[in-house]
């Protein structure tokens, strides 16, 4: 009879060891969901991303307010009889 209860301990033990430690375990599961959680907030960061560049694309597809509007900000462009006002953080001031 002792020999059977050992064989039922040792299935037993087998049996918990992959719960705990092997494939699949709850350790592992943890870090999967935790893991997962990491990427879906890098897609959404992505997605919101993508979202902006299309309206980009998308202005600068439609009318030439798009194109003009990227020319001012990126390129510093100034039309005939404007002045440009360029205002400095204290910051960058000092610099």
């Amino acid at each position: 009879m002792k020999w059977l209860l050992g064989i039922l301990t040792f299935i037993l033990l087998a049996a918990q060891y992959r719960l705990w430690v092997g494939d699949g375990s709850f350790a592992e599961v943890t870090r999967l969901k935790r893991q997962l959680a990491q990427q879906q907030e890098k897609n959404a960061a992505l997605a919101r991303e993508n979202r902006q560049l299309l309206r980009e694309v998308r202005s600068l597809k439609v009318g030439t307010d798009g194109v003009e509007a990227k020319a001012r900000y990126d390129l510093g462009l100034i039309k005939e009889g404007e002045t440009l006002f360029i205002f400095l953080d204290s910051e960058e001031a000092k610099k």
